[in-house]
Parts: structure tokens; sequence; C-alpha cells
């Protein structure tokens, strides 16, 4: 917050009072507001009148917000940062408590409803004070100046918003549903929140790495791959061949273990053998022919008794 800016904050500020308490004392201010009221300007200047209902719209909040966030959304995207959108964001809900509130505490109600001639019309459940249309019209537009990346843009935009909310505020007083003091005081209302912007911009600079922290977090979270259930393993109970029914059960052994003990044992060297000794055996028996004078191999054959002379 520079020197310059609070001293700006502070001279708007003052006005900002000044105006109020002209208006709350009926002072020449609230004289002025009846003198333009029956000027009627909508009756002297007819012919703009249906090019200006569709200019104030320029000081509704709704499609002025629309408009401006999504300008500035492209510019985040671009830039890849939040702070455009969080500073938008900061700066209508500043407007929305302190016009709100400002609006409804003092209850004033407007031209087209004034109850008796030359009074201030405060506190008769009104909610016209201050413009709500020309306080938007100079936060939206002038939001765009504050968020500029140049000082030559700075310069063009902050021109551009001052003349589009001012146009704004006359059109309400020519279409009568304002005084020329709620244009005024929303005139200030709106430029001190542009010009306390800078006190938020820590907030603004936190909210926007904590968002980008759970981004972050949410993104590992989808990324990350996801662990297999284990499947549970059935253990065999091993039990010998006979055993009686009361004799307690061997240690269990896991399938897993027992399958993996198998395949050793298959790939395990074994002695080898004669292509003779291969001799396929099934459930029969041999399928070689038997033969009564071959005896068991391993064993010796008897000598054979010598005959003759």
């Amino acid at each position: 917050m520079s020197r310059h800016r609070v001293v700006l904050f502070t001279a708007t500020l003052a006005f900002y009072l000044a105006i109020v308490w002209a208006v709350v004392i009926t002072s020449w201010l609230v004289r002025l507001d009846w003198q333009v009221m029956f000027f009627r300007p909508y009756q002297q200047w007819p012919q703009i009148h249906a090019f200006l209902d569709y200019y104030v719209v320029l000081g509704q909040r709704g499609p002025t917000a629309v408009m401006v966030a999504a300008w500035l959304g492209w510019r985040s995207w671009r830039q890849h940062t939040l702070r455009p959108l969080l500073t938008l964001a900061t700066s209508l809900l500043l407007l929305n408590i302190t016009v709100g509130a400002a609006k409804y505490g003092m209850g004033r109600l407007g031209p087209h409803y004034a109850t008796v001639i030359g009074s201030n019309e405060m506190m008769r459940g009104g909610d016209i004070f201050p413009s709500g249309h020309t306080a938007n019209a100079v936060v939206t537009w002038g939001i765009l100046a504050y968020l500029a990346s140049t000082p030559r843009a700075r310069r063009w935009l902050s021109a551009v918003s001052a003349v589009t909310s001012l146009g704004v505020g006359m059109t309400t007083v020519y279409l009568g549903t304002h005084w020329l003091s709620d244009v005024l005081l929303g005139w200030a209302a709106g430029l001190l929140i542009l010009l306390a912007l800078p006190w938020f911009e820590p907030l603004i600079a936190r909210t926007e790495t904590a968002l980008f922290d759970l981004r972050d977090r949410w993104r590992a979270r989808r990324t990350r791959p996801v662990a297999e259930p284990a499947v549970p393993v059935t253990p065999v109970v091993l039990k010998p061949r006979g055993a009686p029914a009361g004799q307690p059960s061997p240690a269990r052994e896991p399938v897993a273990s027992t399958r993996a003990s198998r395949g050793l044992a298959h790939l395990a060297p074994v002695p080898h053998t004669t292509r003779s000794e291969r001799s396929p055996v099934t459930p029969v028996g041999s399928r070689r022919p038997p033969h009564a004078d071959r005896l068991p191999r391993g064993t010796s054959q008897p000598a054979r008794p010598l005959t003759g002379g």
C-alpha cells in the first residue's frame, strides 16, 4: 500500500462521509436532488431513452460480473495463476458487504417513491443510497485497470472505466431511478473498494497457494497406482494315511509353499538312465512280454552243467 494510495483512500473516505452528512442534515445537496427530479431528464430528451435503457446494463452486477470473469478467467489460464479471478471475487464480496450495509442501514427511498417534497427520504425502508449500479460499474470495470500488466494499459483502462461508470451513474439519474447524491456516493463507494484492494493482496496470495496445493494433492491421489488386494492363502492339512481320527494333525503348510517345493523337486537333478532301463509302466505293469528264461536284473546266472565227453 503506497503512500499515494493511502492519501487517495483517506480523501475518498472523507468525501464519502461528507455526502452522507449532507443528505442526513437535508442540505443544499438534497434540494439539488429534488430540482433534478422535477426537471425530469427522460422527458426532456426522450430520443435517447431507448439507448440508455441498454447502456445502464453495464452497471448491473450479474451481466458485468459474467463478462469480466470470462476475460479474467482466460488471463488466469494463460498465465497459470488464480490472482485475477481471486481479486475480482474479493472486490465483489467487499462491494456486496459495504454497499449493501449502507443501503439497508440508511433506508432512503428513490425519486419514484418519494413521499414528502424537500425531505431527504431517509430511514423509510428504501435501498437506494448509495447507487448500486454506479458502485458496481466503478468496481467491475476498474478491476481491469487494477490488474493491467503495463502502465500504458493501466492508464487507458482507468480512463475507459471512469467514463463507463460516469455514464452509468448519469443514466440512472436520467431514468429517474436514483437521486444525484446517490450517484455521488456510489462513485465514492466503488473507488474506496479499488483503493483498499492492496490490503487484501496477502490474503489473495495465501488463498491461491492453498488452492494450488489442494489441486496438486488431488492430482497425486488420482495418479497413484491402486494396490491389488492380497489373495488369502488357504492352508492345506497334510495327514498321513491311515492315521487314527484322534491323532493330532501335523503342522499346516500353505498352498503356495507346497507348490513352490513341488516345482523345485521337479527341477532337481536325477541320475541318468539308459534307454533300455526306461520301461514305461502302465497300471497293469510293463508292456514287455514275460520270458521264462530271463532272470531279474542284478542276479547272477548259474553256471550251466557241462555235458559230453
